[in-house]
């Protein structure tokens, strides 16, 4: 600077980088990037965005590299060199990651986000009450098989209509039996959500096969779960949100069942029946998805430039450069604008009124009276 130290000369990059580390809101950091020329390059060149998205969201860290999607037709230099190259790499990764934390601090509406069912742990009566039944709260239910044991677990998985997205909340309602006596409701003690996604993507869904095979853990990677939630004993839609948006990456989410309640009369055996579940989230795509074919190793995250430039990027996501650009020629335009259109107001003014302030003496007068 011309009549000052810059603050990261002064401290240091280790200092600085510890300094930075403090931000706990993506919009800080956008807004730190538009101090200087040497912020932003410090910024973007540590990573910092990536390690502030960790922080707050650490399935992040399942991600092993980024592939980006070249849709455009127009082709790439050829003749840049490799630090302007990685330069490029740098500032596409910092936007990537203000993106996904922006998601997590900044409130967004969200909508049930099932696409199907993938299975149940069990299924007492096939096929009237498969897990089918709990995407439409005006069909049956699902019932789990009946157990001695109240501590066996049950689940329900399903795929969302997206592979990379957030997740807040779950909502089941489990099923009140009102043709049993004294209305039984056949609720679990605990549920705990688990995300990921399969081993095997083309997996078959088909409901005739072993349910413990499309259900079975090793058949996934779990990159989230949640606490265990309590669950009432009531004939309600019960809400159960997450401590934080999760991101839910391959779109599976399996539903956990601890503990068994209720008892049948009939057999004397514990089952657990749910009528409806929803799960509540948004998808992060069109600008970024999950390469499942690449699953060996590790995640693949999948950016498309073409989309970023044309979705709607909700406030200050993108470091900020395309949204001071887009201000500036506006400024600029208005000021153009001010600039010729109020002397030429003006003159079409003096134009018009100035002859009858030229006239004789008595005519003006004759105007005055």
């Amino acid at each position: 600077m011309e009549y000052g130290y810059d603050l990261l000369e002064w401290l240091g990059p280790d200092a600085s980088t510890s300094v930075f580390s403090y931000l706990n809101d993506p919009a800080d950091l956008v807004r730190a990037t538009a101090v200087s020329r040497s912020w932003r390059q410090f910024i973007i060149t540590n990573g910092l965005s990536k390690t502030l998205c960790m922080k707050l969201c650490p399935e992040v860290s399942y991600f092993t590299g980024i592939k980006e999607v070249a849709t455009s037709t127009k082709k790439a230099k050829q003749d840049c060199s490799s630090s302007d190259k990685e330069w490029r790499e740098h500032e596409r990764d910092h936007k990537i990651y203000i993106y996904l934390s922006s998601h997590l601090v900044t409130p967004r509406g969200t909508n049930n986000c099932i696409s199907y069912c993938i299975g149940a742990s069990s299924t007492d009566n096939y096929p009237e009450e498969i897990i089918e039944n709990t995407l439409d709260s005006t069909l049956s239910y699902w019932s789990s098989s009946g157990q001695v044991d109240p501590t066996v677990l049950e689940s329900l998985t399903y795929q969302l209509n997206f592979d990379l997205g957030f997740v807040d909340k779950i909502s089941i309602q489990p099923f009140k039996a009102f043709f049993q006596l004294d209305d039984p409701i056949y609720s679990s003690k605990y549920v705990r959500f688990k995300m990921g996604y399969s081993k095997s993507p083309n997996m078959s869904t088909n409901f005739k096969l072993d349910q413990g095979r499309l259900t079975a853990d090793e058949n996934y990677v779990w990159t989230y779960i949640s606490p265990e939630f309590p669950m009432l004993q009531e004939d309600i839609q019960q809400a159960f949100r997450l401590p934080r948006p999760a991101l839910c990456i391959g779109g599976v989410v399996k539903i956990e069942f601890l503990g068994r309640i209720q008892k049948q009369d009939m057999d004397d055996l514990f089952y657990i029946c749910i009528r409806n579940v929803q799960v509540k989230g948004r998808a992060l795509s069109p600008v970024l998805g999950v390469d499942l074919s690449e699953i060996k190793g590790g995640c693949v995250l999948k950016y498309c430039p073409t989309a970023w430039r044309t979705a709607v990027l909700d406030g200050y996501v993108v470091s900020g450069t395309k949204v001071r650009r887009n201000l500036l020629q506006f400024c600029a335009l208005t000021a153009w604008f001010w600039w010729w259109f109020v002397p030429l107001y003006i003159l079409g003014i003096v134009y018009v009124f100035f002859p009858y302030f030229c006239r004789a003496p008595s005519v003006v007068l004759n105007i005055l009276e």
